[in-house]
C-alpha cells in the first residue's frame, strides 16, 4: 500500500524538523533531578518535546483521520481509557490517574500524526526522528564512557553518577534503558548512513554503541545486539557494507567485551559485566513476580486488579515464596495488562497490537520508496517491544512516545484518506507543553517536602501544600503516611500513595496506624506481609518480639487470625 498523496500537506518547515530532532535527543540526556522521582523532569521534558512536535507538524499531517481506524490506535483507545476506569471505578488516586492518562493519550497523539504524513513529509520525519536517536545515543556514549572511566568528572548535574559499580548507566541512570537508547540509536545510524551515503561511519557507531552495551552490563542489550545481525541478515534493501557491518555487531559485543575483561584484570577496576553473566540469563526474583502476577491473574481474570494497582494487590496478598524486593510492575507488558486489565481486556489490547505489527511488517516488505523508512520505524518498535516483555520501559515517556511516532511511521498510510485540519494537533500540542510546564511548577511542592530550603516553613505545612498537588499528592501522601503520628490521617494518607509503591517502611507506619484505630487484625495483617519481604526494616522493627515483654505491648508481633481481602484495604 502506498503512502498517502491525494491529502495536500504543507512540507513541514525547519523548526519542526528540529523540534522533532530536540524531542528525541534531549530527553534521555537530562541528568539534572530532584528527589523523590528521579526520571520525572526526563518525562516532563518528553511530553514537552512531542507536545511542540504535534504542533509544529500539525499541518502536514493531513491524513490523520485514516488513523482513527487503525488497529495500534485502537489498542491504545482501550489503554486510555483504563486508568480513569480505576479512579472512578476503583480506588486509584486521581494524582495517577491524571499522569497515565496524559502519557497515553500523548502517544496516541504521537501515532496518529504519524500515521497521517505524506510521502515526503514522512520521510524527512522518519530521518529527524533517526538523528535524534542517533546523536542520544552519541551523546550517552560519551557520559557512559565518563562514568565507567572517570567517574570523577560525574557531577550529578550534567553527567549522573552510576550506583552500580563498574557499570555505566547514562543519564537515565538505569542500565537497561541505556541499553535500548543503544538500540534505537543504531537504528538511527543504519537509517541515516544509507541515507546520506556516509556508509564508511556505520561500524564505528555500531561499534561505539556495542561497546557502551557492554559497559552497561544489561543482558536485554546482549538480546538486543542479537536483533540487530538477525535485522542484517533479513534485510535485503540494505546495502551489502551495512548489512555486514550489522551481522559484524555479536563481534564487536565479543571484542569490548574481552577489552574491558583486560583492562579490568590490569587496573584493578570491577567489571559489573562478567559478575551479571554468572548469575545466568534469568533472574530468580523477575520469575517469581511472573508466578504471583499469574496467581493474581487467576484470581482476577474477567476485570484485573485495576490499572495501577499491581503493587497494591500483589503486597498485600499473601505469598510466602516472594521475592524479597519490592515489585511495582511484573516486568512483563503481556503480563501487567493480563493482571491489571484482566484477561479480556489485555487480550482485546494484545491482540490490536499484534494486528498492528502484521499489519507493519507487511509494508516494511514491499518494494517502493517508503520500505527503508518502514523497516527502520519497525526495528524501533520491535526492539523496544522485546526489553518490554524483560521491563516496564513503555511506562517512560521518553521510550513510549517515540515508540508511537515509530509505530505509525511503519504503519501503512492510507491512499483515500480525506484531508483533515491540523487545529487539533495545535490544541493537543499546546496543552502538553503547558501542562508540563504546569506539572514542573506542581512538582516543586513535593520537592520542599523531602528537600526543604534553611528557611521552609514546617514539614506539617509542606506536606498539606503537597497534598493539594494536582498530579503528585501521592507523594506528599508519602510523607505524611511516614511521618505523621499513627492516627487516621496517617491512615488515610497510607491507603492513597500505596498505589504508588509500597515498600517497608509504609507497611511498618501503615499497621501502625491500624492498630491506633483499633484494626488490631489489619495490623496485624499487614505486619505478616512485612515479614515475607524479610527486609532490615522489618527485622529491626520485629526484633522486640523476642523480648516476652516487648511483645506483650506489640499486636504487631502475632500473626494475623485471618486472610484479609487485600482491596478492603484500599
Amino acid at each position: 500500500m502506498s503512502s498517502q498523496t491525494s491529502a495536500p500537506a504543507e512540507a513541514a518547515p525547519l523548526g519542526a524538523v528540529i523540534a522533532l530532532v530536540a524531542a528525541a535527543t534531549l530527553p534521555p540526556l537530562l541528568a539534572f533531578n530532584q528527589t523523590p522521582a528521579a526520571t520525572l523532569y526526563n518525562q516532563l521534558l518528553a511530553l514537552a518535546g512531542w507536545g511542540a512536535v504535534l504542533l509544529l507538524w500539525a499541518r502536514a499531517a493531513p491524513g490523520w483521520r485514516a488513523g482513527l481506524k487503525s488497529p495500534a490506535a485502537a489498542a491504545l483507545a482501550l489503554l486510555l481509557a483504563a486508568p480513569l476506569s480505576s479512579v472512578a471505578g476503583r480506588s486509584l488516586p486521581l494524582s495517577l490517574g491524571l499522569s497515565a492518562t496524559a502519557v497515553i493519550g500523548a502517544g496516541l497523539a504521537a501515532l496518529l500524526l504519524a500515521q497521517g504524513l505524506s510521502r515526503e513529509t514522512r520521510l524527512r520525519a522518519a530521518e529527524a526522528l533517526c538523528w535524534g536517536l542517533l546523536l542520544s545515543g552519541v551523546l550517552s556514549v560519551a557520559v557512559s564512557v565518563v562514568q565507567v572511566f572517570a567517574s570523577e568528572w560525574a557531577d550529578g548535574n550534567v553527567i549522573a553518577r552510576s550506583g552500580v559499580v563498574g557499570s555505566a548507566v547514562g543519564n537515565l541512570r538505569q542500565p537497561n534503558h541505556l541499553a535500548s537508547l543503544m538500540m534505537w540509536a543504531s537504528i538511527g545510524a543504519v537509517f541515516v548512513t544509507e541515507k546520506r551515503g556516509w556508509r564508511l561511519a556505520l561500524a564505528p557507531l555500531l561499534c561505539a554503541f556495542a561497546f557502551t552495551v557492554v559497559l552497561s552490563a544489561s543482558r536485554t542489550g546482549y538480546i538486543g545486539v542479537g536483533m540487530l545481525a538477525l535485522w542484517g541478515v533479513i534485510d535485503r534493501r540494505l546495502s551489502r557494507s551495512a548489512r555486514l557491518a550489522l551481522l559484524m555487531t555479536p563481534l564487536m559485543l565479543g571484542v569490548s567485551w574481552w577489552l574491558m575483561s583486560m583492562w579490568s584484570a590490569e587496573s584493578g577496576h570491577a567489571f559489573r559485566a562478567a559478575s551479571r553473566l554468572a548469575e545466568g540469563a534469568g533472574s530468580p526474583s523477575r520469575l517469581a513476580i511472573l508466578r504471583d502476577a499469574w496467581a493474581l491473574t487467576l484470581a482476577h481474570p474477567w476485570l484485573g486488579v485495576g490499572w495501577g494497582e499491581f503493587n497494591f494487590a500483589w503486597s498485600l496478598t499473601p505469598f510466602p515464596t516472594r521475592p524479597i524486593a519490592f515489585f511495582d510492575h511484573t516486568h512483563n507488558l503481556p503480563a501487567q495488562l493480563a493482571v491489571e486489565l484482566g484477561l479480556p481486556w489485555a487480550g482485546a489490547v494484545l491482540v490490536l497490537f499484534g494486528w498492528a505489527l502484521l499489519r507493519a511488517w507487511r509494508g516494511a516488505t514491499q518494494a517502493d520508496a517508503d520500505a527503508p523508512l518502514r523497516r527502520a520505524a519497525l526495528m524501533v518498535v520491535l526492539t523496544i517491544g522485546l526489553h518490554s516483555l524483560l521491563e516496564y520501559p513503555l511506562w517512560y515517556a521518553y521510550f513510549l512516545l517515540p515508540a508511537c511516532f515509530a509505530l505509525g511511521l511503519a504503519l501503512p498510510a492510507s491512499d483515500s484518506a480525506k484531508p483533515a485540519g491540523g487545529a487539533l494537533w495545535s490544541v493537543l500540542g499546546t496543552l502538553l507543553i503547558a501542562g508540563s510546564a504546569f506539572a514542573l511548577w506542581d512538582y516543586h511542592r513535593i520537592v520542599v517536602i523531602y528537600a526543604p530550603s534553611e528557611d521552609a516553613v514546617p514539614l506539617n505545612e509542606r506536606i498539606a501544600t503537597g497534598q493539594r498537588s494536582l498530579f503528585f499528592s501521592h507523594q506528599a501522601d508519602y510523607a505524611a503516611a511516614t511521618s505523621l503520628p499513627p492516627g487516621p490521617a496517617a491512615l488515610a494518607a497510607a491507603r492513597r500513595t500505596a498505589f504508588n509503591l509500597i515498600d517497608a517502611r509504609l507497611l511498618m507506619h501503615w499497621s501502625r496506624s491500624l492498630e491506633s484505630t483499633g484494626d488490631i487484625t489489619g495490623a496485624r495483617y499487614l505486619a505478616d506481609r512485612l515479614r515475607e519481604f524479610r527486609n532490615p526494616t522489618g527485622d529491626t522493627w520485629f526484633a522486640s518480639c523476642g523480648d516476652a515483654a516487648s511483645a506483650a505491648a506489640m499486636p504487631q508481633c502475632q500473626p494475623a487470625s485471618a486472610v484479609i481481602d487485600w482491596r478492603t484495604l484500599r
